[in-house]
């Protein structure tokens, strides 16, 4: 199973479960990935939106999107999911067989909902027996079927051809306003660059000219301002806090938290 905030997937198929209790954390999503929710529920957040996925739910997830996740099984079961990642060489020659092209930049979800579709159910059971299969002489097969899922994503919405066939890299944008939306997203400043439109040394030295400080010093900071204002103001708990605002674990945050404020959260 992968890591959630793995920044690439090993294998084009990839089965989710997780027993017992909620798991939380956050991911970057690298390439579209058209889902089906077998059983638990999904809560994915991003800085505009919250979206929920209950067992019977399809989702396209759109690639190069911060998410944050919480899995919750159901009552004595197991949160169980499948995707398949649908990579941009694959879309591209696919494009280039059938002609189609995108007509106009998606400005919608990140996270697209579709309407159930018989088609789409059968699509999905039809992946089970892929769980295991890892093999290289297996690469045809797992070719058929990404393809097979991008027709029938077409005939079910031909609106996602401006999704799926957007081969375009993320432009450059407003850096202060996606970095006000974006900072509790913990993800390496190289992933910030990229997302936009920058080189590394681009953005760091942007972030600098509007910001006037680094951009690490200035997430830390944005951070426990944010987390000193939900602990105080809003009554919420630093476990409830930490994960929430982009700090890896309790400890560090408890300690950076109490250099810069003086007082562990726990006495806020």
């Amino acid at each position: 199973m992968l890591k959630e905030n793995q920044l690439s997937q090993q294998s084009e198929i990839h089965y989710s479960c997780y027993y017992t209790r909620s798991r939380g954390g956050e991911q970057f999503i690298p390439e579209h990935a058209f889902s089906f929710q077998i059983s638990g529920d999904l809560t994915l957040t991003d800085a505009d939106k919250v979206y929920h996925s209950g067992p019977g739910d399809f989702r396209l997830s759109r690639r190069n999107q911060l998410v944050k996740f919480l899995k919750q099984p159901p009552p004595g079961g197991e949160f169980k999911s499948v995707s398949i990642f649908l990579d941009q060489q694959t879309l591209r020659n696919f494009s280039m067989e059938y002609g189609y092209k995108a007509q106009k930049q998606y400005e919608g979800d990140s996270i697209i909902i579709l309407k159930p579709n018989l088609l789409y159910k059968s699509f999905m059971d039809s992946l089970q027996p892929y769980e295991h299969i890892q093999q290289p002489a297996d690469k045809n097969l797992l070719s058929l079927k990404l393809r097979e899922a991008i027709l029938i994503l077409l005939q079910g919405n031909p609106e996602l051809k401006d999704v799926l066939f957007d081969f375009s890299e993320p432009g450059k944008i407003d850096l202060e306003g996606f970095m006000n939306k974006n900072f509790h997203f913990n993800v390496q400043l190289k992933r910030f660059a990229y997302l936009t439109g920058r080189s590394l040394a681009t953005f760091k030295r942007d972030f600098e000219k509007i910001f006037h400080i680094t951009p690490s010093r200035w997430l830390q900071q944005k951070r426990l301002q944010e987390a000193h204002y939900q602990i105080k103001e809003q009554g919420k708990a630093p476990s409830d806090v930490y994960l929430e605002l982009g700090f890896e674990d309790l400890s560090h945050f408890s300690y950076a938290f109490k250099k810069t404020f003086g007082i562990a959260p726990s006495r806020v």
